[in-house]
């Protein structure tokens, strides 16, 4: 055990909650057959989250930088998303940079709520009201996606909107359980404020497991 608590503190080894391909539901790349890392453990505790499963991260296997790539490499896509839970709460380094080296294109979902890690092609940074990002996350963001769970979330969503980088993407997505009074409001605001675009769970609307 205690192997396994140094190796995931330097990031030689992580507790992965699942790893799946599919292909990714929302966001700039919806639509792409992708290769999901799920990492267990988050401590940002988001109302509507629907994997809270995840959370706890003493649940889940702890593997090695080795065997997470080799999984991966048995399907055809070459596109990596790590997801969670958290997963910035580890050292991504050594993950990256051993996907970096077959040759993977490595996405990233995260609330940026860690100081950021690892080496990504593409950073999606989903700020959460319940735990403040770590201003790390601002520089290396490639898109902002916002849940519009309450009317409020506007502002939220301009206030981080206002420390990304010009070219970051800037998505609205309606909170799936809240989809049928926040879709029009999020429809409303990207007509008047063009800078924004909408992001919707198609995995959810398609039934893509």
């Amino acid at each position: 055990m205690e192997n396994s608590k140094e190796e995931v503190s330097e990031g030689t080894a992580l507790p992965v909650m699942e790893a799946f391909y599919t292909i990714q539901g929302e966001g700039t790349f919806s639509g792409s057959p992708s290769y999901f890392i799920r990492l267990g453990g988050c401590d940002v505790g988001c109302v509507w989250c629907d994997v809270k499963e995840s959370w706890d991260a003493g649940k889940w296997p702890i593997m090695s930088i080795d065997a997470i790539v080799e999984e991966a490499m048995y399907f055809p896509a070459r596109t990596v998303v790590i997801t969670g839970g958290e997963p910035l709460m580890y050292n991504l380094g050594p993950l990256t940079a051993a996907l970096k080296e077959k040759g993977y294109r490595i996405h990233i979902e995260t609330s940026g709520a860690y100081p950021f890690s690892g080496t990504f092609d593409w950073v999606c940074f989903s700020p959460k009201k319940f735990r403040k990002p770590h201003p790390s996350i601002y520089e290396k963001a490639d898109e902002l996606k916002v849940i519009a769970y309450h009317n409020s979330d506007f502002t939220f969503a301009e206030q981080h909107a206002s420390k990304v980088k010009l070219t970051c993407q800037k998505l609205l997505q309606p909170e799936w359980s809240k989809r049928e009074n926040m879709t029009k409001k999020v429809i409303d605001y990207v007509k008047s404020n063009p800078s924004w675009k909408i992001s919707l769970q198609t995995h959810k609307f398609m039934d893509i497991p």
